[in-house]
């Protein structure tokens, strides 16, 4: 790694330009250019901001990457547009080749997803509509018959039916995915990101050694390992936090991950009280089976994250941790009982939210989870009860875009004109950042070097730059993985 100084640049929150050194991919010395003169390339970053680089603490990235080359349903308010979306795509389609589409929301649709709709938009095109949350697939006859599943009258297939499904339409050379991913890992490191959180549903680590091998380097990456592998990775030697060999210092070995709910837009989140249309929803994982499983994690080296949504998963969730004596974290506690909040600091559980699904679920919230949402997505009051936060994107669910992120946990609302959603639940913007960069306020001394270099200050910005950044550079252990013309 090459040594390198960054000159005039600005801390946030700091008036006075620094130079930062860059030796062997750390930071090893901040302060006025006169003060340390150096032999090492210097370049001049025109008084920009330098941050700690940010990342995203929960993404699905082949899914996310598929998305990017699939049909884009976000728009259709009811199943009617949906397929008529759908029919307009296929024109032409080739009949060997499944019709993927993303995105929709049904939750609040006025009419119903049903097999009979999407076959008379689709024809004998095998078609495939993965909800945005990722927890349903809408299919037609034609696809059902070629992957060999059984669908009712409505054509959805929900939570794990789902995922299996979805993880077979995946299933594309190596070669065109891999491209995919590296695409959207350049994006991502085009706004700031310096690693991901990767809860992709497979066996995650050889998918990236070999990506790695092929040159992606874009990104740190920690791949998440689920259940059904946990006995396979304790017999490779695997623990959280790992560094795995031949990932070339990219990769390492992310948390153990146990869905124990369904989501909101399913209705199948597991709540205390019942939905409109009745159910409480699912508990996928029964209270003693999670202890059971947390306590193989504490045991074995690997920190649990337990996917709870609805406010008794998230009981659930805690109760477990408390049993089995380990800290982890709960990735989305979207809905969380107030006498929850407290809990999270003692049991060291971290609250590993996407501020971003508070804008798009709002509706469904408050249809949902009417006149309790006050405590839906609970941002705020997790933090003023002692829980630590992290950030993420749990994209395709949202676009992976940190900026778009703190926004949300900021503003609480769009520039849509609407008013913000229970704004008592913002956090200000160093509490966001904090939360985007592993509890990294500022840049330091002996920090490894991946950093940020932006075109304001993202503390006094006005919140419409805020929301879109301009980013002007990222590094990677004083690598550029992104340079918008700086160097």
């Amino acid at each position: 790694m090459s040594d390198l100084v960054l000159e005039n640049v600005r801390i946030p929150g700091d008036d006075a330009p620094v130079s930062v050194h860059i030796s062997r991919g750390r930071v090893s010395r901040i302060g006025a250019a006169a003060e340390f003169p150096s032999a090492a390339p210097v370049i001049d970053a025109e008084g920009r901001h330098l941050i700690p680089g940010l990342w995203d603490e929960h993404v699905h990235m082949t899914q996310w990457a598929l998305h990017a080359n699939r049909i884009d349903l976000s728009a259709a308010g009811t199943a009617r547009e949906a397929a008529a979306v759908v029919r307009s795509f296929l024109s032409g389609a080739d009949p060997s080749v499944t019709a993927v589409g993303v995105g929709f929301r049904d939750a609040l649709w006025p009419d119903e997803p049903s097999l009979a709709l999407l076959d008379s938009a689709t024809g004998s095109q095998p078609t495939a509509l993965v909800s945005h949350d990722l927890h349903s697939v809408w299919l037609n006859s034609a696809a059902a018959s070629r992957y060999g599943v059984r669908v009712e009258a409505s054509g959805l297939l929900r939570e794990e039916p789902a995922f299996a499904l979805t993880r077979e339409l995946g299933r594309l050379p190596d070669t065109v995915l891999d491209g995919w991913v590296r695409d959207a890992a350049r994006a991502a490191a085009a706004r700031g990101v310096v690693g991901v959180v990767d809860f992709e549903m497979t066996w995650n680590r050889d998918p990236w050694l070999r990506r790695i091998a092929g040159g992606f380097d874009a990104l740190r990456v920690e791949a998440g390992v689920y259940p059904a592998n946990l006995e396979r990775a304790v017999a490779e030697g695997m623990r959280t936090g790992q560094e795995v060999d031949g990932g070339g210092g990219l990769l390492s070995v992310g948390p153990l991950k146990v869905l124990i709910d369904g989501s909101l837009n399913t209705r199948t989140a597991y709540c205390v009280d019942p939905y409109p249309f009745g159910g409480c929803g699912l508990l996928t994982v029964s209270a003693g089976e999670l202890a059971a499983l947390l306590g193989r994690a504490r045991d074995t080296g690997f920190v649990p994250a337990v996917h709870a949504i609805g406010d008794a998963a998230n009981q659930v969730a805690l109760d477990a941790f408390e049993s089995a004596g380990v800290g982890g974290r709960i990735e989305h506690a979207q809905f969380v009982r107030r006498e929850d909040f407290a809990r999270f600091g003692p049991l060291g559980v971290a609250a590993s939210v996407q501020p971003v699904h508070a804008l798009d679920d709002r509706d469904a919230a408050d249809s949902n989870w009417a006149g309790r949402t006050d405590r839906a997505f609970p941002l705020r009051s997790l933090l003023d009860a002692g829980a630590s936060l992290l950030l993420g994107s749990d994209a395709p669910v949202a676009p992976l875009e940190p900026w778009l992120a703190m926004s949300a946990a900021v503003l609480r609302a769009r520039s849509d004109g609407r008013g913000p959603w229970h704004p008592q639940e913002a956090i200000t913007r160093e509490e966001a950042l904090l939360a985007s960069a592993r509890g990294r306020s500022r840049v330091c001394v002996g920090d490894a070097a991946d950093l940020v270099l932006l075109d304001g200050d993202p503390l006094t910005v006005p919140d419409g730059e805020f929301v879109a950044m301009p980013v002007a550079a990222t590094m990677l252990a004083g690598r550029f993985t992104y340079d918008g013309g700086l160097a």
